[in-house]
């Protein structure tokens, strides 16, 4: 996998995506290979390496947007199944180095 999935195929077009909701800074899509019934992923369109980075980029403006966008994308699924779940990661746990959150809801579809 490429260290910026986002970047390097989302954002460039390469890969297409279903999308969800988006603004001026920020992408929300349904995931490409789901781990859940319900996933989506938030980004935001410029390279933001995590949550954690101390990029110039990362600040507080573009993170009230992405979270903005997912309390609407977690709303809107909460009322469509029931529940929902918003998750990041951060580090080892980190695949693709590009600030990313998941919204999901059901059972899981894969095994990691």
């Amino acid at each position: 996998m490429s260290q910026d999935f986002y970047c390097d195929e989302v954002l460039n077009g390469k890969t297409s995506v279903r999308k969800v909701m988006e603004t001026e800074r920020v992408l929300a899509y349904h995931h490409t290979r789901p781990s859940y019934e319900h996933h989506v992923v938030v980004i935001p369109k410029i390279h933001v390496g995590s949550l954690v980075s101390d990029e110039e980029s990362n600040d507080d403006r573009l993170l009230l947007e992405l979270m903005a966008v997912v309390k609407k994308v977690a709303s809107d699924m909460t009322l469509s199944t029931g529940a929902a779940r918003v998750i990041t990661n951060l580090g080892a746990y980190q695949d693709s180095k590009h600030f990313h959150w998941h919204v999901v809801s059901g059972e899981r579809t894969v095994s990691k």
